[in-house]
């Protein structure tokens, strides 16, 4: 039973949650279905360019795409914990949030399906690409039966540039469709990876290998987290590693990509195609030059939005902002500082 004065004896009476922005909106939605027998836990939802002026009421932030940089959690004088409705944290100053004794967590991809969504819009945009869906589409518009000739997936080689929960999920849908599978990974030590991994990766390899993979590679697939060393990794150096004609799909981190050299490469047509679930700017400039290309499909940073993993987020929410107000433990989180 949750004591609404919080059993560890704080006066606080009711505990406050706030969501930044209004991208991926079922989220907040859903949290607050979770939390509709608990009045004395509120769930607010704010404009991206009011979080400054409203953190300090807070006690528990889940930021979505709003960076929150020194200068705000300063003013989060009440917060308690900092956290994503999923995995990635790159907005989050993780040192200022440590000096000033706040949590930051994000909630796994494992726990909530979102690896497994994620691994199958990777497929969903692979083939898009390969099949020409933009061409499609234009096909049938134009009443045309038997255009365009695509590819198939089958006996390709498939780089996945980043082999975590995503890459792992990913690799296990990717075998049936008889591919060859390289995969880059920081630490490749056994008691950090599945027991199949061994079956399921031909090429295991870490970063300093990954232009020998990219040239070796149909498509490439990035799967890795973005920090200050993954920014723009996708470069004018990698991309012309790549096989002419390849094909890449980013459904990670718009940053992880070189925005100029990606373009430049879709000019040359040494890109086949380009599938995207993230961008550089988001939300999306839907005049921006690299969608205009008829081998480029993208989707609206939607690869880990199910119903399983918006429902399973949101109890996860929930579950923290309930324990914060009883004093509990918090599960089902990752903290990371």
């Amino acid at each position: 039973m949750v004591d609404p004065m919080g059993s560890n004896g704080s006066s606080r009476t009711v505990t406050r949650v706030l969501f930044c922005g209004p991208y991926w909106p079922a989220s907040i939605v859903y949290t607050r279905e979770y939390l509709h027998k608990y009045p004395f836990i509120q769930v607010d939802e704010v404009g991206l360019e009011q979080v400054p002026d409203v953190i300090q009421n807070y006690h528990i932030c889940i930021v979505r795409n709003r960076r929150i940089d020194s200068d705000i959690i300063a003013r989060a004088t009440q917060m308690k914990i900092i956290m994503q409705n999923g995995v990635g944290l790159e907005g989050v100053d993780i040192g200022a949030a440590t000096e000033h004794k706040i949590k930051v967590a994000r909630i796994p991809g494992c726990t909530t399906g979102n690896a497994v969504a994620c691994a199958e819009m990777a497929i969903y945009l692979t083939l898009g690409v390969l099949r020409k869906q933009k061409e499609m589409d234009c096909a049938v518009k134009r009443r045309e039966l038997g255009t365009p000739a695509g590819e198939t997936i089958y006996g390709k080689t498939v780089f996945v540039l980043g082999f975590g929960a995503i890459g792992y999920e990913l690799a296990k849908r990717l075998r049936v469709f008889g591919v060859k599978i390289l995969a880059t990974k920081r630490n490749w030590s056994s008691n950090t990876l599945p027991c199949d991994t061994e079956v399921l990766v031909d090429k295991k390899g870490g970063l300093e290998d990954m232009y020998e993979f990219a040239g070796e590679a149909d498509i490439v697939i990035t799967c890795m987290a973005l920090t200050n060393e993954t920014t723009g990794i996708v470069d004018n150096k990698f991309l012309a590693a790549m096989k002419k004609e390849s094909y890449l799909v980013n459904i990670a981190r718009g940053g992880l990509l070189d925005y100029k050299a990606v373009l430049s490469h879709l000019e040359s047509g040494h890109l086949s195609g380009l599938g995207i679930d993230v961008a550089w700017m988001e939300p999306f400039d839907p005049e921006d030059p690299i969608l205009k290309f008829s081998n480029v499909i993208i989707t609206p940073h939607v690869a880990g939005i199910t119903e399983y993993s918006l429902r399973t987020a949101a109890k996860i929410v929930g579950d923290v902002a309930l324990q914060l107000h009883s004093g509990e433990p918090f599960t089902g989180i990752e903290i990371v500082n």
